[in-house]
């Protein structure tokens, strides 16, 4: 492997993306990858790229643009980006750790056929790694404002609102499902807010469901948790939409 290209911590994702074009090593279509944080080990190489890609669903990686996947020390904000009010504001790559507060652990930069993500592999564990590859990849899934999400997910998502369903898959869902009006859960013609809410509860499961493919994961319990008999109802649905790759097992069941 050639060793890691040195870059200056103001460089942006795309920016850097671009950069190291052609130092890409392929792995599964549609993905390749950079370590700029380090020179990977077979061990490394394994837990960070091969595992989490050989568990995608087949339905899904065949419909994702070419991902360009980058291991670098350090991501953080653009303040400079959001200060001028940027509309495609991207993360900086640095080489040095920022402020917590300006410290984040991945980059999604989407452009046309193509996608680049980045981890933030330096103090982090590999497991985050593994939750946001599969939060990344359900966001591209669901697509732009949610229009590729199957007609059939938001209407269980229905059923389980008028059944009163309570909790959620994770925090940021269950606060939008709670902030739904009357009108929101009853409109024939979806509110912007139901919208949002679908969106947000089907990136949620999804990442969930892919997540569980790949690794042995518990499902957070607490009050603000969906019942397990509509999680599964959820999880059913996408194994069924989403078939797991040969030799993987969504159920303990399927093992």
């Amino acid at each position: 492997m050639p060793a890691p290209i040195s870059q200056p911590p103001s460089l942006r994702l795309g920016q850097f993306a671009d950069r190291i074009r052609n130092e890409m090593i392929p792995l599964a279509k549609p993905f390749c990858y950079y370590s700029a944080a380090a020179n990977l080990s077979d061990d490394d190489r394994r837990e960070y790229l091969e595992e989490p890609v050989a568990a995608l669903p087949p339905s899904i990686a065949a419909r994702l643009p070419e991902i360009r996947i980058l291991l670098v020390p350090y991501l953080q904000k653009d303040d400079l980006a959001k200060a001028t009010a940027t509309t495609a504001s991207e993360p900086l790559v640095a080489t040095h750790k920022p402020k917590d507060a300006d410290s984040i652990s991945y980059g999604l930069s989407v452009s046309g056929a193509s996608a680049v993500l980045a981890f933030a592999v330096k103090d982090t564990e590999v497991a985050d790694c593994h939750y946001r590859f599969y939060r990344a990849i359900a966001e591209m899934v669901g697509g732009k404002n949610g229009k590729d999400i199957p007609p059939a997910f938001i209407d269980l998502l229905r059923d389980e609102l008028k059944h009163g369903a309570h909790g959620e898959v994770d925090e940021i869902a269950w606060r939008m499902k709670v902030e739904l009006e009357e009108k929101d859960r009853e409109s024939l013609r979806p509110t912007k807010r139901f919208r949002e809410y679908t969106r947000q509860s089907f990136i949620d499961t999804l990442t969930l469901f892919m997540h569980g493919i790949c690794c042995d994961i518990d499902v957070e319990t607490g009050p603000r948790q969906l019942p397990s008999n509509l999680l599964r109802k959820r999880l059913k649905f996408l194994k069924e939409h989403y078939p797991a790759p040969q030799g993987y097992a969504v159920f303990p069941e399927d093992l």
